[in-house]
């Protein structure tokens, strides 16, 4: 029977929504940091309070009842407003204070963090970062389930529920074996990428998608610029793929200081009047109500991504395609 003067604990609700999204008492119980008792008499004290039921237990699975499932965003999003709240109480001068979750995919992460983390140091001394590297369909899922607050991705994701950000535009560079007979050069064509075998990443990686959108672009079979077979889960074995003569990559201009200083490889660019780039920007849930520090935020990353740029260039210097 539903008590009227009955109000749910924020520690009830967020039991009842991590038990939601994770389907598994035991998972959720471990994400929360209680025990397996705590977590069900929490539940039973916000099914008794509400007089419903939210959550069906068997010994095989967890199902959200169709009332919990209507319930289940409005639960959400009493936790996003109390987080909210104390953001805002934390940081009442506009500035971020307290945790922040932030997702990085792995083709920025190792490039831009030495300057960001430092940034962050000066600009928000009271702001306790933590950083979740995965491929962007994980970050929008971590984003959706609350687990992380705000991610730097590739634009566009076309999420449903998020606001995104454009920050900058970042210029593909083609690597290639150093004796190789476009090493050096800075007037690539789109087209020129029929003539290589280049080497991806695997399924996943938003890298590999914009590689064969380029191809695409040039109105190039994928199956005839890329090496179908030869894969790998990161920029750094790839290019050692490369050093090893299997082939060409496509390396975002901000990871060359990191990725590529060995005397095998080489670097190739594209003509000025080619557009061979991928948009970077933050992505963050609609409903966040510190979107107007996020915004400001995203000012360090495009700060922390020049610099990876400048270091770039130092080492591989843009000649003219003269020079």
């Amino acid at each position: 029977m539903n008590n009227k003067e009955y109000r749910p604990t924020l520690a009830q609700l967020r039991t009842f929504v991590t038990i939601a999204e994770n389907k598994h008492f035991g998972t959720a119980a471990s994400k929360l940091d209680i025990s397996q008792p705590s977590l069900s008499q929490a539940l039973v004290a916000l099914e008794q309070g509400l007089g419903i039921q939210l959550i069906e237990r068997s010994t095989r699975k967890v199902i959200v009842t169709s009332v919990g499932e209507e319930l289940l965003p409005f639960a959400k999003a009493a936790l996003e407003a109390s987080d909210a709240f104390l953001a805002r109480a934390r940081g009442a001068n506009g500035t971020l204070t307290g945790p922040l979750t932030i997702g990085v995919i792995p083709t920025i992460a190792p490039y831009i963090l030495p300057e960001l983390l430092q940034s962050i140091t000066e600009v928000y001394p009271e702001l306790e970062p933590r950083f979740v590297e995965e491929q962007t369909q994980h970050l929008l899922d971590k984003l959706r389930e609350g687990t992380i607050d705000l991610a730097i991705t590739a634009l566009p994701t076309e999420a449903a529920g998020m606001v995104e950000v454009p920050l900058y535009a970042e210029h593909f560079t083609v690597v290639t074996p150093s004796k190789h007979p476009l090493a050096g050069r800075s007037d690539l064509t789109l087209k020129q990428l029929e003539d290589l075998d280049l080497l991806l990443l695997d399924d996943g990686h938003c890298l590999r998608d914009q590689a064969l959108d380029l191809c695409r672009r040039a109105k190039i079979n994928p199956s005839e610029a890329t090496n179908a077979v030869t894969r790998a889960s990161s920029l750094t074995t790839i290019l050692q793929l490369v050093m090893g003569g299997l082939g060409t990559t496509l390396v975002p201009e901000s990871a060359l200081a990191t990725e590529c200083t060995s005397p095998d490889l080489a670097v190739a660019r594209f003509a000025p009047a080619v557009t061979a780039e991928r948009q970077v920007g933050l992505t963050f849930r609609s409903s966040a109500a510190r979107a107007e520090e996020f915004h400001a935020f995203g000012s360090l990353v495009t700060s922390a991504y020049q610099a990876a740029v400048e270091r770039s260039r130092a080492l591989v210097p843009v000649t003219s395609p003269h020079d």
